[in-house]
């Protein structure tokens, strides 16, 4: 496993900030970044659906400086790829079937990693059904899997870890009217033992600890701090312990 995933997943079950470089200057980003290590997030994951590198490379370069967390590359394309980061979680978004986000984005990185020893996390992106068109649904020209069929998710899971995958990253997408289902996360946790990343309408700390309780390693919080400012993250933490 992946160093930096494994020391992740000795923290588990953790909340992660979702910092969008696109919606957060660096100098709040950085601000963001020391009050999340402060309250008791376990990582900081950067990322956009439609930025490219210069914003994301200001706001990491701006993290790293404040703040000692693991910081993860979330990208939305290969273009998005910077090196003053941990690691960078590969996405391969096998919920669709657009050739571009299941390969064709990843042979454009290979120049990027050849140049940086940045380690990739090969990670198996599942994108749910949250009541509202997204952008990375948008962006991608992806159907998000239904969100009443667990059994779906659940295959396109153990399919990921059958394939080499790493970890799952289970999203409804920044801004969701509603986060993924628990009977959903229960069922991916039980098809795949990778380590499980939940993201997308997390706002609430019930919803956190459901997600958790459901099977969840890290539960990735984004627009529930940017709507209730760093203030949010204590009480989101809390419901982890």
């Amino acid at each position: 496993m992946n160093g930096v995933l494994e020391r992740l997943r000795e923290r588990a079950p953790g909340l992660c900030v979702l910092v969008d470089p696109e919606r957060t200057s660096a100098q709040d980003a950085a601000r963001l970044a020391a009050s999340a290590e402060a309250d008791g997030a376990i990582a900081v994951l950067i990322g956009t659906s439609f930025a490219g590198a210069l914003g994301t490379s200001e706001a990491a370069a701006a993290i790293r400086k404040v703040c000692r967390l693991p910081l993860l590359l979330f990208p939305g394309s290969a273009a998005q790829l910077v090196e003053d980061v941990d690691a960078v979680l590969l996405l391969s978004l096998v919920s669709g079937r657009n050739p571009q986000y299941l390969i064709e984005e990843h042979v454009r990185a290979v120049p990027f990693f050849r140049r940086h020893a940045v380690p990739a996390i090969s990670t198996a992106y599942i994108l749910v059904d949250g009541g509202r068109v997204t952008a990375v649904e948008s962006v991608s020209q992806t159907r998000p899997l239904p969100a009443d069929k667990p059994e779906i998710a659940a295959a396109h899971a153990a399919a990921g870890q059958m394939i080499g995958m790493a970890a799952v990253y289970l999203d409804a997408g920044s801004g969701a009217a509603m986060p993924v289902a628990p009977e959903v996360i229960r069922a991916v946790r039980r098809a795949a033992s990778l380590p499980l990343f939940v993201g997308g309408g997390m706002k609430t700390p019930e919803q956190v600890c459901e997600a958790v309780r459901a099977g969840a390693d890290f539960v990735v919080v984004g627009s529930a701090i940017e709507d209730g400012g760093a203030g949010a993250i204590p009480r989101l933490v809390a419901a982890l312990r």
